[in-house]
């Protein structure tokens, strides 16, 4: 397919299909987290603001969440196609890593999932709390087990290899190795903030169409204006605390890749030699690296930032690229443009979280069509930021798929180009029209916005009857928006 080998088709369809997986998760754990604070606030003040917050992202998180499950199933049966001699040399770490994951996380999720969906009106306050932080909880601890089985491939240690496989002799070595506790403070925050920039710009889009609604929409809107406002404000709130916080995560984390993948520094920082009498190490804020040549066209430096932001010292030096066997250096020209994606997009958190700050200050977070605007477009950043460390973290690690133990191309499967291209174009087909479909649901709901929550309906039948509550994942009705904000119910007031 297109001259591309089976190793290269096997690399991109595992590069496709968990692009589309790492979405849905990240936003599953940030969800989570967010609906046991609202819940946690709906049952500490009784305002009915917070349930019908709980509500409107409990059935996007619902959504999420299917998608989540659904595309991560793909990428378990590929270790098994595509990767075959991938699973029999690591398959004794990864294979428990993974079952792990199961037996704590998922069963924990699974476990409360239905109760948390189904339960509202069905167990008290306080069982469906703990319902749902306990789904939060799992979140946690499947992003845990992931990020360890990742980990350990990329700096392995706890194992000893015996006729050709990796045996494992100290399980706590294999997951708490040595990149295991930034990678997963790096993700778990990552997760995090992304889902703040999607709640923020939800709130943003929503205060900016009753902003310009007419005279006839602008009474309705009103009625979820205190539920927009305070989704905006707990976003930014979140943005303003934990965008500097990633940062100084990121860089203990580029410390910690400098100390074990050298290799991978160079390749990202575009740096190839150290030049005779050079000071320090110099910051590349832009160039096209050139692997065939050796060199970077049309660099723009900074001298000495660069050594200064890698090693804390104004004279420190890292190795260059050419300092590297080329078989064993990653492709500079793809994660030196990834990794200044990633650290492009957190300075423009960081700044949207100080902007907000601001105007907070002089009570115009809400009215300042500037910042509204520059909130709904930072809606995607966190997502798109993810993406580009994965690719910077996978990409990098090239062209081991164990770093020092093992190479990409000999984990690949003996398949033919030919099978590969045809699965793979499949997998580009349903996967556009399954996740197409989904996103574009979880938009219609996002779009309808908070609605006032109804804990009992009279039915049309007459009086003393009770109408089946709303499916917990359909979209609200004109009906639904134009109820009394402010009914009583017997959980909370």
């Amino acid at each position: 397919m297109f001259g591309f080998t089976a190793l290269e088709l096997a690399r991109i369809q595992f590069g496709f299909t968990i692009s589309f997986h790492i979405i849905f998760p990240a936003i599953t754990i940030g969800l989570a987290s967010y609906l046991v604070v609202l819940e946690g606030c709906w049952l500490r003040t009784g305002r009915p603001m917070y349930r019908d917050l709980y509500h409107f992202w409990l059935k996007i998180f619902a959504v999420n969440f299917g998608m989540g499950v659904v595309s991560g199933l793909v990428m378990a049966y590929q270790f098994g196609t595509n990767w075959s001699f991938f699973s029999e040399f690591a398959g004794s770490v990864t294979g428990p890593l993974l079952a792990y994951e199961v037996l704590t996380a998922f069963f924990l999720e699974a476990g409360f999932l239905g109760v948390m969906l189904f339960g509202w009106n069905r167990v008290g306050p306080g069982l469906h709390f703990l319902s749902t932080a306990m789904v939060a909880g799992g979140t946690l601890i499947s992003a845990t087990w992931i990020v360890a089985s990742n980990s350990w491939m990329q700096t392995p240690q706890g194992y000893e290899i015996a006729d050709g496989r990796v045996i494992p002799v100290d399980w706590l070595q294999v997951i708490f190795n040595p990149s295991f506790p930034y990678r997963w403070l790096h993700m778990s925050v990552a997760a995090f903030l992304a889902t703040a920039l999607f709640v923020g710009a939800t709130g943003a889009w929503h205060l900016l169409k009753n902003r310009h609604a007419g005279n006839a929409n602008q009474a309705a809107g009103q009625a979820n204006d205190r539920a927009v406002r305070k989704m905006l404000s707990m976003a930014m709130w979140m943005v303003l605390i934990v965008a500097p916080i990633q940062a100084m995560i990121g860089d203990a984390h580029g410390l910690n890749t400098l100390k074990h993948q050298p290799a991978k520094i160079a390749a990202l920082e575009g740096h190839w030699e150290n030049e005779p009498g050079q000071q320090g190490t110099p910051l590349v804020l832009f160039a096209l690296p050139d692997m065939a040549q050796e060199r970077n066209r049309y660099a723009v430096e900074i001298p000495r930032l660069g050594g200064l932001i890698l090693t804390h010292d104004w004279n420190g030096r890292i190795k260059g690229l050419k300092e590297f066997a080329p078989q064993d250096r990653p492709n500079s020209s793809i994660i030196f443009w990834t990794f200044r994606t990633m650290v492009g997009l957190g300075m423009l958190m960081i700044a949207l979280g100080l902007w907000s700050w601001l105007l907070r200050r002089k009570d115009a977070i809400y009215s300042s069509p500037l910042f509204l605007r520059a909130a709904l477009c930072m809606g995607p950043a966190g997502l798109v930021s993810i993406l580009a460390g994965w690719y910077t973290t996978e990409i990098g690690r090239q062209p081991w798929v164990v770093y020092g133990l093992m190479r990409t191309r000999d984990a690949v499967s003996a398949h033919g180009a030919g099978p590969l291209a045809f699965t793979l174009g499949l997998f580009i087909i349903v996967y556009l029209f399954v996740f197409g479909v989904g996103v574009a649901y979880i938009l219609r709901l996002v779009r309808k916005g908070p609605v006032p929550y109804q804990e009992q309906r009279a039915a049309p039948g007459g009086p003393g009857r009770e109408r089946q509550q709303m499916r917990p994942l359909s979209a609200p009705t004109a009906e639904d928006s134009n109820s009394d904000n402010e009914r009583s119910n017997e959980r909370g007031n």
